[in-house]
């Protein structure tokens, strides 16, 4: 197993120590079951696809709290006795943990055929979102400076 030594971002980067912390965590243990992908559907919009064969909707959870977001399956016991030759269907329990940005939330979770698809969506309020700000001269007049937008107000096509 390799290890990184992240020291130098924290020399450098000021507030980001959660971040380093993520990293590390995720370098020690990434889950390999159940596999899925992350998709960017669009600018704003993602997906996460999970492979869970042999899973049924009732045995899958989601649940999304602040930054996180967790699937968690728990299969039901079967009372009948089998004897496998070859065993290449992993059907255990598991819990996979996603770390969600800042804005970003779950909109819909579909589950069809063994396939666990959950769209996001990352919707940044407008007070968070970067504004064009004219800047004055030393006796405060903004002439000859186009004001692409005030602050609080929202641009209008002319």
């Amino acid at each position: 197993m390799r290890t990184f030594d992240l020291s130098p971002l924290y020399r450098s980067a000021i507030g980001f120590d959660r971040l380093v912390n993520l990293l590390e965590q995720r370098a020690e243990s990434a889950p390999s079951y159940p596999p899925y992908n992350i998709e960017l559907v669009s600018e704003d919009k993602y997906r996460i696809v999970m492979a869970l064969a042999g899973f049924t909707r009732n045995e899958i959870e989601i649940t999304s709290e602040r930054d996180t977001l967790l699937v968690t399956g728990r299969k039901q016991k079967d009372d009948v006795q089998r004897t496998f030759l070859h065993r290449g269907i992993a059907q255990r329990d598991f819990e996979q943990r996603f770390q969600l940005a800042n804005h970003v939330k779950v909109v819909s979770a579909g589950f069809d055929n063994g396939i666990l698809t959950i769209e996001l969506v990352r919707e940044v309020p407008e007070a968070f979102k970067p504004r064009k700000i004219a800047i004055a001269d030393a006796n405060g007049n903004t002439d000859n400076v186009q004001v692409l937008e005030q602050p609080g107000q929202q641009q209008h096509a002319a």
